[in-house]
């Protein structure tokens, strides 16, 4: 559906990713092996606090399904199988993790010309649903999610949005939180041969009259090379810089410094580093 919406969950996601993606204050490694028999190998962990906390993955793919088996530092197996096009533009998957008996997931997609609807469902015998649908086209859509927990019976998020999408540029509004905060955001990619970007999200809060704001940019400074910058208005101030010595291997050196505490605080150093053969 290359001229139909995309799902609700990516109205702002543009801007939301310069902003704030692949930013890390700790030491993280993610090594991925692929493999043509469709079994593939990734293998993640960071320190914090003092802890070192990890997983890996085992995917496997053949024809329309995928399955993801993750095993994390705590010994919780987690596995989710999805299975594309089991009717016509539709795609499920199903989720549990091992030993929680109540965590059992089932999210169907169907994607149509002019609209996407997601569903989601807990397999226990309080569930909790979801749904999300989003309608328009790719340069154009609005969309709204709902959250009900059966439990207590009462709405767990309702959340509404728009979005307005152009190669050179994409914006959106979100009325989030049920209802209790506003979020624009905006991203612009400049016609410069360094594919400079500089992206904005705003923040209202309705109940608090609070204002917030981050502000970022992006830049590639050498072929294989690019350079991030964010500021927020709680006074912090963060840059990035990613490395890709080879395809799909990168070293991303991150920091964030409190210049409103410039005498109580220290800058927050992090480094990643993914690994694929």
């Amino acid at each position: 559906m290359a001229n139909g919406p995309a799902p609700f969950s990516d109205i702002g996601k543009r801007a939301k990713d310069l902003l704030y993606k692949d930013y890390n204050f700790d030491q993280k490694f993610s090594l991925s092996i692929p493999s043509s028999s469709g079994l593939g190998l990734i293998a993640t962990g960071f320190k914090k606090d003092q802890i070192f906390v990890g997983d890996i993955n085992t995917l496997y793919k053949s024809g329309n399904t995928t399955v993801d088996v993750k095993i994390d530092t705590y010994s919780s197996v987690s596995t989710k199988v999805t299975v594309h096009d089991i009717f016509s533009n539709t795609k499920a998957a199903l989720s549990f993790s091992i030993p929680d008996h109540k965590s059992g997931k089932l999210d169907v997609q169907y994607l149509h010309p002019h609209a996407v609807f997601d569903s989601s469902i807990g397999l226990n015998p309080a569930p909790q649903l979801e749904l999300s649908a989003a309608i328009g086209s790719k340069d154009l859509y609005v969309g709204a999610e709902v959250g009900f927990n059966t439990a207590s019976a009462s709405f767990t998020k309702y959340n509404t949005g728009i979005t307005f999408n152009k190669p050179d540029y994409s914006a959106a509004l979100i009325l989030a939180d049920k209802g209790q905060a506003l979020k624009a955001s905006y991203i612009h990619y400049v016609d410069r041969p360094d594919g400079f970007t500089v992206a904005a999200e705003m923040t209202h809060r309705f109940s608090s009259l609070e204002n917030g704001f981050a502000i970022g940019t992006s830049q590639t400074v050498s072929p294989g090379t690019l350079v991030k910058t964010r500021f927020t208005k709680d006074g912090k101030a963060a840059f990035q810089c990613q490395r890709a010595w080879r395809p799909n291997s990168l070293i991303t050196l991150s920091g964030e410094y409190d210049y409103t505490k410039a005498s109580s605080s220290s800058a927050k150093f992090g480094l990643a580093l993914a690994l694929k053969p």
